[in-house]
Order: structure tokens, then C-alpha cells, then sequence
């Protein structure tokens, strides 16, 4: 075999003393096969009956061959490779000496008397592999491991008392007010960490800075509200939505934008590792020139394009997981590709706050933007930890590390909190450490959070303080109830993903489509699946370590070597090049060293036979000849006198590591071990191992703990843990969960039993999960997909109390047996996922491995993980393989009954449509069509819903006695009845015949023009119109901020109205229905139909819901002197019907099923608000929506009277 060097030539002094078998070599030399060896035998160490193979060699298979399965794969891949590469030059290239020149048969008998050709064909393979070795080297360079003193640490916080002057003047129990960040600080000093962060003072943000997101105009109109007095502030507040002004507002804005700037400074100057900005007024809902949801200015836009433009940064990724969507920050960067949103928020079909369809699953950006908006929108209540964790491990996590952001900046809302009265979640402090450690894993670790909503006061404390234990390096407490996503989430999970996948490689699923997902289990657990509502938030607890990381080794296990093979792959040298290089690096400092011992027989019992035990003791004291022969009794195995005691010390010292950690004299540790253990069998020896050390530790672990500690083992040596899954099958105590190379059964250990197939036996069924790969090349991006889609959603359903990971590194890069790609730095980042289960409770104890750069960098890498630094930035050179997606999705078919994280929710109907029942009622046809068209509705039946961000959707159903919130208004009319939607004082006109069409091409249905995001259901039977729609949601209006003033007399917000007690204020016009909260909207319109019924005396009646605000009514200009004529024909074509007027200039255009000139001149000047001539609807391009609101009556009582001769009804 072709020997990859992993040190010179020369003899370590230290390898002198131990033993001649010791010298400091690379693994094995490929040998010829003309050796003699022990009869029977085909090579050194025997097999036991039915193994004719040994670990390391496939059967008839050199390592440049591949399985059908990835031989296409590999050529895809390297396609890629060469595609990427133009954008990555410091990615290693693929060296074909390592990849095709393996035929090792491992532990394999050295010649005694080669031939001189051999020799000469040895030397040539030294050659080789050097250069190699070289490549390897070279290409591990670029992983920045040399200083400790380059670590950084230190979390910056930004907590200033300024940001308390300010309160909302009219109304004392405004939810966002100063006491939220009493409370946060009072929580902050109790739980002692206020002192433990890098206190940095708020700044002001300037202008310059500001413009970057915001117009000049807006600002400035801002600053002009310092000078204000109450009635002034009050009367520009209820132009916007849920927004209160102070004298002091503006001061506070700019201090907290200020403040996250500071942060990123302080961040990318390399100060500080990460932050928090604990500020007020939020900020994710502002848009260019809009305040909007108790916001001002948009702190974390503003950030991002400020890390861009003073500190280079060229991809900033935005998370937001506020409960209710950022519209602001997402609208400021849909069109860019170099900021990257993802908002995890309440949606309800459009019904929540900010009712928008911009905010659904669907938007995805625009232009060169588009795929860079991410919206995972929740459309039920009570959703919980697990359901937030799915959305970022199945879709944030994947694709961040292919965008490979440079800085992460999270909009931090905590409304999501169990008892936050606004977003009615039930997410808890731990799932919000969750999601905060999952996030430091990306960009090395360069994350602030920035505080937005959270609205129960002690949830909002408790929240983040949680998320800031874990910036500091604290480990994430268990969850309290960790279940799997519910359906409702795995479908907006199922349609976010199906949106994304066209445009990220690493969301690409395998050619295997996956089943659809109807099990007979789910309904039996339809229980189970309702939203989980604990009573009171769980109290959490942060533990008291004295050291964080321990480590075990002992020089003493390098007595066991091979008498007959110096270069057995398995030497001595592998743990001492592991620890040399964790000195040098200094991490072995940053260690506590704990002392080692020999494993109990008391210990080994619990997972070896007594006769295997004494049967290993007895060699001990055997000659050589009896020692080859013993060894030969088993399957690739050689022994020597020190291997009992090496072996027994190797298990006794993972066993003290474990008492360690159970005990909190470390968080978790680092194990330098050998011999390894996974493929120790109850009562025999297996591929290099005589202990099951892992398997030992985890009975010992539930042994001190006192009962059936849940334990999950992770095996990520590159040959199947057959040993340790033999140990557990039957025991769902402990979860195995094993990636290896399978290579349909030819890889070592051979046979079935790493197959997907393999589940566990009796109670233990479902507990075994085995990823084969069947091929080699698997690299960082396969293993991650793994850990995405399979391993960590399983290893959260299982919520396991204590990690041990069996760490072979010989699936890394350069090795000689493994032939796949893993880098150190992907096995940090794997570390580093796995460090927010148990507590943080995660022990690494090394397995094979057998290149000694290798395994040395790539346990570095792991150590500076389990010590809390933060990945390394990792490059994924491509995305994962056909094949390696093949064997995951193998694996989670496999697994589905097993684990409900790893169903899908397959829908039909992907947009969601809305879940209003039909329904009819019998309707006395109209004397005439002026009747008609002017129904109201009776008393008794106006639907009197609160129109702001206030009470949750669900709390609607007490507003309205005996309608579901999602039903459809329902009203029986009378022929003298009339229609009318109310709202406050305000009296919507709609004429039914007229209204009904509207939106609709003839016999059709449709949900197009959604008003408030939810879905509007028309049926057509005249002719039809639509607004035109506008081109980019949620677009900003192009209307002069500097004209709001003036325009506020078009809102009839005159003193009068100032003036009035409180009490007499209509509630939607206080403006303080809470920003965070979410109603269905009111003014509902009740559409009727014709079609089917049309020769019937029923119909069927669907309610429209327009907005009862909206941002843009700033927009509408005074009437003109000559009033308006709805029999105005289109200015362009000249044509009569369907004919809307521009309530900002005035000009009469057709709609889009005509010639959509209005459409034009919308796209042409900006103008959002547009009258119907048809029905008097008014629509808003920008939020595509209709809008009814009190500022529109003027208008449409003009167009009234000179469409009917008469004024509107109740037009007051």
C-alpha cells in the first residue's frame, strides 16, 4: 500500500524507550501476497468463520473504484469542484495519489525478504506519498489553529439606561415600554452576568449612517419629532401603524441603531467574539420611510449595510425570530444577494400582524435576490421548541453554510415565549439557547443579537438571559419537552424548502423522491401532536465548572504495537502526534488533565463475557509464538504483552472522563486513547480492539448515575461500530447512531450489519440508525447533510443526558483505510452541533484513524470546539453527493416509523388556502339594483373586530360569539336590508354585484389579491376586473415623505379629535393596539355570488376582509375643484369599463384585464392607493390589499354621488 507519511523517517526518542516495534512511521506499505502466513489463513491476525475480509480491504476493490451509485456522482462533484473552485482558491485541490492507489489489506503481514523490484516499488510509493503528505499539509494551512492567543473571547453587551426615556404619552400600559428592560436587567444581575460581558456605552447612529437604509426626508421628519408637543406626536403616531411617538423617541432610535453598531465594530475589529444589543424601540418592522410596528429605524439593516460598506463585508445573513415578520428588513434587502433573510415568524394564513403575503413561504426574493429571502411562516398557535429547531437544522443551517455569511445579525424578538401574550407560542428560554448556539457555528462565530418584541415581561428576561449564557460559552440546558415538529410545521417546513431548493445546491434532495408521509402511528399519536402548553416556564439552571474541557492520556498506552509490523496502521505514535500537537496549539493547557486508571472488572463486565476478559488477561504473560497465535483467533487483531494492560487502561480512563463529567468537574472532555473499542464484540476482539471503551463508559455512566441515563453514541469512524451496536440493540436506553462506508456490505467489518436495515432488536427497535456510504469521497458537505436531515433531528426527539462520540478520524482527508474527504474543520463544526444536547454534556473518545496529520488536526479541531471557540469558517467545495443523499434518504424511509422528526408533510395545496367553511344562506333578490348595491348589513351583525396589532387571532372568537375565526361572515338579508361593514366611526360602502366581481376573470376563483396576506374566494358571473397587483411586494411608495404633514388633514385627525377624553376615542383609532400581537382584520365585505345558484333562491356569501390601514394613505391628494366622473374613460386606450382613478393624481386608467394601464402608471410614478369606478374598492398596490379606512370616505362619497346621485349611508 501506498504509505502516507505522518512524520519523518527518524525514531522519536520517546518511541526508544517503549519499544523496537515503536519507531515513528506512516500506516502501512502496500506488500505482495506471496508471504507464507499461518495455514488457512489469508492473512496476518485469522478471521473468525464468515470474514474472509479484514478491516481496510474491500473485496476485490482498490480505493479509485466506486459503487455505481457515486461513480456519477464523483463526476458531478468534480465538476462542481472545478466550477467553485474560481470562487475558492484555497480550497485543497483533489490529489488522485491518495484516491487511487490503495489495495492495503489492513493488518496485513509485513515481507520478511522482499524482492528487489519490490523494493524499488516500495520506494516509488514513498515518493508518492510524500507529495501526498504535502498536499495535505499544504491544503490544512488554511486552518488557523497555530495561536491560542488568536482566540478570541469576551461577549460585548450594550445596555444603557437612555433607552428608558421615552414611554408612550396617551397610554400608560402600552406593552412596549421601559419596564421590558427593567425587567431584562434585574434578571441580568440576579443571574450574575452583567459582569461576565464586555460592556460597551451606546452611541448615536449618524445620519450618514441611517440614510443607508432610510430616505433623508424620513429622518429628518423623525428629528423634527423632538419638538413636538402630545396632540402634534399623536396626530403623526396614527398616521402609521401601531406606532406611538415621544419627544424622546427619536433620540432613543438612533441610540439603539447606534448601539448595534457599536457591537459590529467591536466584533469585526476582533474585540469581542459576539454580542447583544438590549435596546429599545425595536426595529425589524421600519421600512424606508415608514415607521412601522413600534419601530423607528431598522437597527440590523442598518448594521448589515454598514459591516458592508466600512468593514468589507460582502454577505451578511439576517435571522429573525420575532413572531412577527420583519417586513421592514426584508423588504430592504429582497432584491440583494449579498445579505441573506431568514424570518421564522406567525403567520395564520395572512391572518397575524403584519398581514402580509409577502410574508408567507412563497416570497423569496426579487432579481439577483431572489433565493436569498427565506420565510418560514407558522400558521398555528402554541408552536414549541422542537418546531423552531427543525426549521433551523432542515433549512437555516444548510444553507448558511453554503452562503457562508461573514457576519450573522439576529432580529431577537422573544414574543414567541410561552406567556407572551402577543404571539401565543410555546417555545421556552433553553429552545431560544438552542437556536443561539446553533447560529455561533457559523461566520467563526461573529454574531450579535439585537433585542426586538417580547412582551411578558418575566418570558422577555428569562429569554435573554438564556440567549446570552450562551453567547458566553455557557451550555444549553436540556429541553424540557422536546417532541418532534408538529405537522403544521413540517408542511411550512415541506413548501419553504420546495421554493428554495431551485436555488441552493445543498437543499437538493435525492433522486429516491421521498414517500409521501401516511402513517397509520400518526394517528394514533394525533394526541400527542397537539400544541404543547406548559403551565409555567421551566426554571432553568447554569452549571458551576471548574474547568470546561477535560482530557485523558497516558504514554503508557503506547506499550501495546505490533511485534511483526512496524508499519501497522495502528501504532503507538497516533495518540502521541495527538497530544504533541494539542500542546504545541496550547490547548492542552486550556485543559484540565485529569488522572488516569486501569477499567474494573467490575466495569468490563458490564459489556464483556468474564471468559473474555480472563482469556485477554492471560496473554499477558505469553510467549511470541503464542501470541501471533491468539491473534490470529480473531479478526484483524494483532497482540502483545502490554495489550491487556494498554487496552484496560484506554476503557478505565474514558470511564474517569465520564465520572467527570457526570459529576461537573468538567462540561465535557477529550479522550486520547488506544487501543480503540467500537469493534469489540461481548466476547471477542475485532479490527484493532479488545474493550469496548465507549460501550464500557455508557454502562458505567448509568451505573453512577443511578438509572437508565439516556445516552446517545455518535460513531462517525469511518468502519462500522459493529461491537458497540451488537451491545445496545435491544436497549433503548441508548441510542447508536453509526456513519460509516458500507460499500453494500464489501467494507470492513463486512456483511449486513452496518446496513441502513439494521434497526435494533426487540425494545431497542429504532434505536440503531446506521448512514452507510457506498463509496468512498464522502467529505464535510455529506456528513453535515447527515447530521442535518438525520442525526440531529433524531438526537432532539431523543434528548439524550450524556454524548460520547467515538471519534475515528479515519474518514478524514489523507487517510489511508478511508479514502474520504472530511476536513478538521468539518469535524469541528460536527462537535460543535453536538454540543447543544445533554447539557453540553459531550465526551470525544478516539477510534482509528491513521494518518498522524490527519488525526492531529482534526482532534485539534474538535478540542478548541468542546472548549467553546467557534468552528473555523469551512468551505464547502461542493454540495453533498447523489449517493451520500441516497444512503441518508435510505435511512430516514428506514427510520420514519421510528422517529417522527423525520416524517414530511407533503401538501397539496401549497399556497394555503384558507380555511373559511362555504357557506349558504337563502337571499331575497333585491327590488332594484340601487338597493342592492347599498345593502348594509343589520344590526346585530357588523363584525366589531379590533383592527391593530393586538390580541392573537384566536381571541377574536370572543369578539364575534358564535363564528369561528377562520369561517367566512355569514348574514341573511331581507330585500329592504342593507350591507355595511364598520369600523370605529367609519362605514365601508361596498356594492355587492359590483364587489363580488371584482378580482375575478368569469367563472373563476381566486386568491389573488389577498387582503391582509389571508386568501379571498370570489366567484364571478358578470364582468370581471382585478386591480393589477404590484410587481414587488411590499415595495416602498414613492411618495414624499416631506408631504405627510400636509396630508394629515386628509386623515380627518383634526384637534377636535385631540381633544377628546380617551374614553370617546374609537380603540382603532388609539393606535395602541399592540405591535405585537395579531387580529384578524375587520371591515369585512361580504361578496355575493352568482354562478351555480343563480337560478336558485340561495347564494354563496364569502367575507373580504380589507385592511383598516394602511402605510400609504399618505398618499391620497385633496379631490380635485372639479370633483370626479366615474364615466371617465382611460386615458391611454380610451376604453369605458373597468376604470380606476389614481387617488394621488387623479388620472383615470383601465385595470389589468383590460389593457392594465393603471398597472403602468402605478410602475411609473410610484402611486400606491387606486379607486375602482366599478364598486368604489380602493386598493393598495404596496400592500396588495384593499384598504377601507376613514381617510377614504371623502373620496368615495364623491365618487357615490356622481355614480348614484346620492351621498354614501352613514357616511359620517
Amino acid at each position: 500500500m501506498a504509505r502516507l507519511k505522518g512524520a519523518a523517517l527518524s525514531t522519536d526518542t520517546q518511541c526508544r524507550r517503549i519499544g523496537a516495534g515503536c519507531r515513528e512511521t506512516g500506516p502501512m506499505e502496500k506488500r505482495a501476497s506471496s508471504t507464507r502466513r499461518p495455514a488457512g489463513r489469508q492473512e496476518f491476525g485469522g478471521g473468525s468463520p464468515g470474514r474472509s475480509l479484514k478491516k481496510g480491504l474491500r473485496s476485490s476493490r482498490i480505493r479509485g473504484e466506486v459503487s455505481p451509485t457515486m461513480t456519477s456522482t464523483g463526476q458531478d462533484s468534480t465538476t462542481t469542484r472545478q466550477r467553485r473552485s474560481r470562487h475558492n482558491p484555497h480550497s485543497p485541490p483533489h490529489d488522485s495519489s491518495v484516491t487511487s492507489k490503495r489495495g492495503v489489506k489492513k493488518g496485513a503481514l509485513r515481507h520478511s525478504s522482499p524482492s528487489l523490484a519490490e523494493v524499488k516499488k516500495k520506494g516509488r510509493m514513498k515518493k508518492l506519498s510524500q507529495a501526498a503528505e504535502q498536499d495535505l499539509i499544504v491544503g490544512l494551512q488554511g486552518l488557523d489553529l497555530n495561536l491560542e492567543a488568536k482566540t478570541l473571547c469576551g461577549t460585548g453587551l450594550v445596555f444603557d439606561e437612555q433607552l428608558n426615556e421615552f414611554h408612550c404619552l396617551w397610554d400608560d400600559s402600552f406593552p412596549e415600554g421601559p419596564e421590558r428592560l427593567h425587567a431584562i436587567k434585574e434578571q441580568l444581575i440576579q443571574d450574575g452576568l452583567l459582569d461576565r460581558c464586555v460592556s460597551f456605552q451606546a452611541r448615536f447612529a449618524e445620519k450618514e449612517e441611517l440614510m443607508l437604509v432610510h430616505s433623508l426626508e424620513y429622518i429628518d421628519l423623525m428629528e423634527t419629532t423632538q419638538y413636538m408637543n402630545e396632540g402634534e406626536l399623536r396626530i403623526l403616531a396614527d398616521t402609521y401603524d401601531s406606532v406611538y411617538l415621544h419627544p424622546n423617541s427619536y433620540t432613543c432610535a438612533c441610540l439603539a441603531s447606534g448601539s448595534v453598531l457599536r457591537l459590529v465594530d467591536a466584533v469585526l475589529r476582533n474585540e469581542i467574539r459576539n454580542g447583544m444589543a438590549i435596546v429599545r424601540p425595536p426595529g425589524h418592522h421600519a421600512q424606508h420611510s415608514l415607521m412601522d410596528g413600534y419601530c423607528m429605524f431598522n437597527h440590523v439593516a442598518v448594521a448589515a449595510r454598514y459591516a458592508q460598506q466600512k468593514h468589507n463585508i460582502e454577505r451578511v445573513l439576517i435571522v429573525d425570530w420575532d413572531v412577527h415578520h420583519g417586513q421592514g428588513t426584508q423588504f430592504t434587502f429582497d432584491q440583494d444577494p449579498s445579505v441573506l433573510y431568514f424570518s421564522i415568524h406567525r403567520y395564520e394564513q395572512g391572518r397575524f400582524w403584519p398581514h402580509l403575503k409577502a410574508s408567507n413561504w412563497s416570497t423569496i426574493g426579487f432579481g439577483q435576490g431572489q433565493g436569498y429571502t427565506i420565510n418560514v411562516p407558522w400558521n398555528q398557535v402554541g408552536m414549541r421548541d422542537a418546531d423552531y429547531i427543525a426549521a433551523f437544522l432542515r433549512l437555516l443551517l444548510p444553507v448558511a453554510l453554503e452562503f457562508q455569511p461573514q457576519l450573522v445579525l439576529v432580529a431577537a424578538g422573544f414574543d414567541a415565549l410561552q406567556g407572551d401574550p402577543k404571539g401565543e407560542m410555546a417555545t421556552t428560554p433553553a429552545g431560544f439557547a438552542q437556536l443561539t448556539h446553533l447560529l455561533m457555528g457559523l461566520a467563526g462565530g461573529k454574531l450579535i443579537l439585537s433585542l426586538e418584541g417580547g412582551y411578558n415581561l418575566r418570558a422577555l428576561a428569562e429569554g435573554v438571559s438564556a440567549s446570552l449564557h450562551t453567547l458566553l460559552g455557557d451550555p444549553c440546558p436540556i429541553l424540557e419537552s422536546p417532541s418532534a415538529p408538529c405537522p403544521s410545521a413540517q408542511a411550512s417546513l415541506f413548501c419553504a424548502l420546495e421554493a428554495l431548493e431551485p436555488f441552493w445546491e445543498v437543499l437538493v434532495r435525492s433522486a429516491e423522491a421521498l414517500e409521501e408521509d401516511i402513517l397509520e402511528e400518526e394517528k394514533a399519536e394525533k394526541e400527542e401532536e397537539r400544541p404543547w402548553q406548559p403551565s409555567v416556564l421551566p426554571v432553568l439552571t447554569w452549571p458551576m465548572l471548574q474547568a470546561r474541557t477535560g482530557l485523558v492520556y497516558d504514554q503508557r498506552m503506547m506499550g501495546h504495537y505490533n511485534l511483526w509490523d512496524n508499519h501497522h496502521p495502528e501504532m503507538p505514535q497516533r495518540v502521541f502526534r495527538i497530544m504533541r500537537r494539542l500542546e504545541e496549539l496550547g490547548l492542552a493547557g486550556r485543559c484540565l488533565t485529569l488522572p488516569t486508571r486501569p477499567a474494573t472488572d467490575a466495569e468490563l463486565l458490564t459489556c464483556h463475557s468474564a471468559e473474555y476478559v480472563g482469556r485477554l488477561r492471560a496473554t499477558e504473560k505469553m510467549k511470541t509464538r503464542e501470541l501471533h497465535r491468539e491473534g490470529s483467533n480473531f479478526d484483524s487483531i494483532y497482540i502483545c504483552p502490554s495489550t491487556f494492560a494498554c487496552a484496560q487502561l484506554a476503557t478505565g480512563s474514558v470511564c474517569r472522563l465520564v465520572e467527570a463529567v457526570l459529576a461537573r468537574e468538567v462540561l465535557n472532555g477529550t479522550a486520547v486513547v488506544r487501543p480503540p473499542g467500537h469493534h469489540a464484540e461481548r466476547d471477542a476482539a475485532c479490527g484493532f480492539c479488545f474493550f469496548n471503551s465507549v460501550a464500557v463508559a455508557a454502562r458505567h455512566a448509568q451505573a453512577i448515575s443511578g438509572h437508565a441515563l439516556r445516552i446517545l453514541i455518535v460513531d462517525w469512524d469511518v468502519h462500522h461500530g459493529n461491537g458497540t451496536q451488537h451491545i445496545f440493540e435491544e436497549d433503548p436506553s441508548v441510542l447508536y447512531i453509526s456513519l460509516h462506508r458500507y460499500d453494500h456490505g464489501t467494507f470492513f467489518p463486512m456483511g449486513d450489519e452496518g446496513a441502513s436495515s439494521q434497526v435494533g432488536q426487540a425494545a431497542g427497535t429504532g434505536f440503531t440508525v446506521n448512514v452507510a456510504w457506498n463509496g468512498p469521497r464522502v467529505g464535510d458537505a455529506d456528513y453535515l447533510a447527515a447530521w442535518h436531515r438525520l442525526v440531529l433531528p433524531i438526537a432532539y426527539e431523543f434528548n439524550p443526558e450524556l454524548v460520547l462520540v467515538s471519534a475515528g478520524f479515519d474518514a478524514a482527508r489523507g487517510d489511508p483505510l478511508g479514502g474520504c474527504q472530511v476536513s478538521p474543520e468539518g469535524y469541528a463544526h460536527l462537535t460543535h452541533l453536538l454540543m447543544g444536547l445533554a447539557n453540553g454534556r459531550v465526551v470525544l473518545i478516539l477510534e482509528g484513524g491513521y494518518n498522524l496529520t490527519s488525526i492531529s488536526e482534526s482532534m485539534a479541531a474538535c478540542t478548541r470546539s468542546l472548549l467553546g471557540d467557534p468552528p473555523p469558517l469551512l468551505t464547502l467545495s461542493r454540495p453533498p453527493l447523489s449517493g451520500a443523499l441516497a444512503s441518508i434518504t435510505e435511512t430516514i424511509q428506514v427510520h420514519r416509523r421510528y422517529w417522527r422528526s423525520l416524517r414530511v408533510m407533503k401538501v397539496e395545496d401549497k399556497e394555503g388556502p384558507s380555511t373559511s367553511e362555504l357557506i349558504t344562506k337563502k337571499v331575497t333578490q333585491p327590488a332594484n339594483p340601487g338597493s342592492a348595491e347599498r345593502m348594509t348589513t343589520p344590526e346585530g351583525n357588523i363584525l366589531d373586530i379590533d383592527t391593530e396589532k393586538g390580541p392573537s387571532a384566536s381571541s377574536m372568537e370572543e369578539s364575534t360569539p358564535g363564528q369561528a375565526k377562520s369561517e367566512t361572515a355569514v348574514v341573511e338579508f331581507n330585500q329592504d336590508q342593507s350591507l355595511e361593514a364598520t369600523t370605529g366611526e367609519t362605514t365601508l360602502d361596498q356594492t355587492i354585484p359590483e364587489a363580488a366581481t371584482e378580482g375575478t376573470t368569469p367563472g373563476q376563483t381566486t386568491s389573488e389579491e389577498a387582503v391582509g396576506g389571508a386568501e379571498v374566494i370570489q366567484t364571478s358571473c358578470t364582468d370581471n376586473q382585478t386591480p393589477p397587483t404590484s410587481p414587488v411586494q411590499g415595495a416602498t411608495p414613492q411618495i414624499s415623505p416631506s408631504k405627510l404633514i400636509e396630508n394629515l388633514r386628509t386623515l380627518e385627525l383634526n384637534s377636535e379629535a385631540e381633544k377628546a377624553p380617551e374614553s370617546q376615542i374609537p380603540e382603532e383609532e388609539g393606535l395602541l393596539g399592540e405591535a405585537a400581537g395579531g387580529q384578524d382584520v375587520d371591515d369585512s365585505v361580504l361578496n355575493e355570488s352568482c354562478g351555480d345558484h343563480a337560478d336558485t333562491d340561495q347564494v354563496v356569501l364569502y367575507a373580504v376582509t380589507p385592511l383598516p390601514w394602511c402605510p400609504h394613505l399618505v398618499a391620497v391628494c385633496p379631490i380635485p375643484e372639479s370633483g370626479l366622473d366615474v364615466t371617465q374613460p382611460c386615458q391611454d386606450c380610451g376604453v369605458l369599463q373597468e376604470n380606476w382613478v389614481c387617488l394621488s393624481c387623479y388620472q383615470v386608467y383601465c385595470g389589468r384585464y383590460i389593457s392594465a394601464h393603471m398597472l403602468h402608471h402605478h410602475e411609473d410614478s410610484g402611486h400606491p392607493l387606486v379607486l375602482s369606478y366599478v364598486d368604489l374598492s380602493t386598493w393598495c398596490y404596496n400592500c396588495e390589499a384593499y384598504v377601507h379606512h376613514q381617510a377614504l370616505l371623502d373620496v368615495k362619497n364623491v365618487a357615490h354621488q356622481n355614480k348614484f346621485g346620492e351621498d354614501m349611508p352613514h357616511s359620517h
